[in-house]
């Protein structure tokens, strides 16, 4: 084999390599954190980890003690940034909307830095919240 012939297999690896990273950044695992609410188990999913200034959309799984879906719940978000020197607090709210058995919210976070979220959770009069801290870059 001559020597170019070798050297463009080489390049053509290195280049295939790249790509096969490059791909499996790009299809990184979402921000997922599992917490309790009262009697029931709830995952929340953003899509981007780390969450990101802009848009994100999120998903929340709610399980009974059976873990049987639940699907009768008024699920709202409400999300913040605490006030900073200068700068006052922000508060937003969004309602999660039921899609099979998960509801969907998206979030848009104005700025990076540390924000907090409280899903609630409404279900036969009884409210159960969940509340998690995210660093959005």
């Amino acid at each position: 084999m001559n020597g170019g012939g070798k050297m463009k297999k080489i390049i053509l690896l290195a280049v295939v390599m790249i790509f096969a990273l490059t791909c499996g950044f790009a299809y990184a695992k979402d921000y997922e954190i599992s917490k309790k609410a009262g009697d029931l188990s709830v995952q929340v999913n953003i899509d981007k980890n780390p969450p990101v200034t802009g848009i994100n959309k999120m998903n929340v799984a709610i399980k009974d003690t059976g873990g049987k879906a639940v699907t009768d719940a008024a699920v709202a978000v409400d999300y913040g940034m605490p006030a900073m020197p200068g700068m006052g607090a922000m508060n937003y709210k969004t309602q999660a909307a039921l899609k099979g058995d998960k509801y969907m919210a998206t979030i848009n976070f104005s700025m990076s830095g540390p924000w907090s979220i409280s899903i609630k959770i409404n279900r036969g009069g009884k409210t159960e919240t969940v509340k998690l801290n995210v660093d959005i870059k």
